[in-house]
């Protein structure tokens, strides 16, 4: 870190991303992030009260971060809730395939960590589940879809994509005819949504 310039937490969990890719999460220490930095141990402590409380904020910063176009689309109202969750489930494997092909060390660190910090990644599928019922219901409302519980509903499209989302299937990502059949899960989704 150049001298003169403040510490702030950005930039020891972006320090802290480099360490983990680095040694794994398995060696990384906070020593070795404040040596990235140039600074003490107890520099990063100030930003973070433990180890714990780092891995699980540089989690967080990565679940938001793989995942940030999401929310936009949900809420993209131009578009009919039908086209709009096609959409979504399409944007989600995309920020999924895309994690594990440019940087599959790291991924395969954040795997450990959202092992580690379960809470971290339950607040993320919440928010996933959130922007999938604020979809459902918006396409209630227009008469698209029926639903007589929009979030149940919601929980029941994710689970049902699971393959398509869960770091479990990552290796069976990038097989040929991925893409088409997704699609075909997501035209099967939608027609059980639109009203008889």
């Amino acid at each position: 870190m150049r001298s003169g310039t403040a510490l702030d937490a950005e930039t020891v969990l972006a320090a802290t991303e480099d360490v983990l890719r680095r040694y794994g999460p398995e060696k990384a220490t906070v020593l070795d992030v404040a040596r990235a930095l140039g600074v003490s141990h107890a520099s990063v402590y100030r930003h973070f009260p433990s180890k714990a409380a780092l891995r699980e904020a540089v989690t967080r910063r990565w679940l938001s971060r793989s995942h940030g176009n999401l929310a936009a689309v949900a809420a993209d109202t131009r578009f009919a809730a039908p086209e709009r969750l096609r959409a979504w489930l399409t944007a989600l494997f995309a920020s999924k395939r895309a994690v594990t092909s440019e940087d599959p060390e790291l991924f395969a660190t954040y795997r450990v960590l959202a092992a580690e910090h379960s809470s971290a990644v339950a607040d993320h599928i919440a928010d996933l589940i959130e922007q999938l019922r604020v979809i459902i219901a918006d396409g209630v409302s227009s008469g698209d879809f029926t639903s007589a519980d929009p979030a149940a509903t919601a929980r029941a499209v994710f689970d049902a994509t699971i393959g398509y989302h869960h770091p479990v299937h990552a290796a069976q990502w990038q097989a040929p005819g991925t893409d088409a059949a997704l699609e075909a899960v997501c035209t099967l989704l939608i027609d059980g949504l639109r009203p008889r």
